[in-house]
């Protein structure tokens, strides 16, 4: 079921707000904590779900909820239905967060590709922490001609274009056992 605006809050991940979002991520959270808590005879992680999308939708008065906020609520309501264990072992996970490039290329500045790398680089770290394994990348071609200082495609922004995917790429097959990994996808390009 996907987020309707003014059916459900908007879920704020680090600075990021997500408003159109289903709730399989929050099926992936509840069984990863039963896994966790050693508990495979868990069999409501569906029925959770939908009490919590329920709730999500009807009752929940805010129009942005932290997701640190849902994920205490989540613990409160597995501990008052007797699975402590899993509450205790269960770690925020975010939807799935958009994340604009053109957004950073402008805040790097033309012609400042170091900036526009670190910028991404912190920018993905503080996602990371705050509970997000999938970002999906819009505007890589708009950020390109900003970073490029142009306003007409030339091979420079092929070039640049080229080594942004590349970055991506590298950053998607990172794994290190110790970080919560991530899952990068570029959405359709304009």
């Amino acid at each position: 079921m996907i987020s309707l605006i003014g059916s459900r809050p908007a879920i704020q991940v680090g600075r990021h707000q997500v408003m159109n979002y289903d709730t399989a991520w929050l099926a992936v959270a509840l069984r990863r904590a039963a896994l966790a808590a050693e508990r495979h005879d868990f069999p409501f992680v569906d029925e959770i779900r939908m009490g919590i999308e329920k709730y999500l939708e009807t009752k929940c008065p805010l129009n942005l909820l932290p997701l640190p906020d849902l994920f205490d609520r989540m613990r409160h309501m597995l501990v008052r239905i007797g699975c402590e264990s899993i509450a205790e072992k269960l770690e925020p996970l975010a939807p799935p967060v958009p994340l604009s490039l053109v957004k950073l290329a402008k805040d790097a500045g033309n012609g400042f590709e170091l900036a526009f790398y670190g910028l991404l680089r912190d920018e993905l770290n503080e996602l990371r922490n705050a509970g997000a394994e999938e970002i999906r990348f819009t505007g890589l071609k708009e950020a390109a001609l900003i970073l490029c200082s142009v306003e007409k495609w030339d091979q420079r922004c092929d070039v640049l274009l080229a080594d942004l995917r590349s970055f991506l790429d590298e950053i998607d097959r990172d794994r290190h056992p110790m970080r919560r990994p991530m899952r990068l996808r570029l959405d359709a390009e304009r």
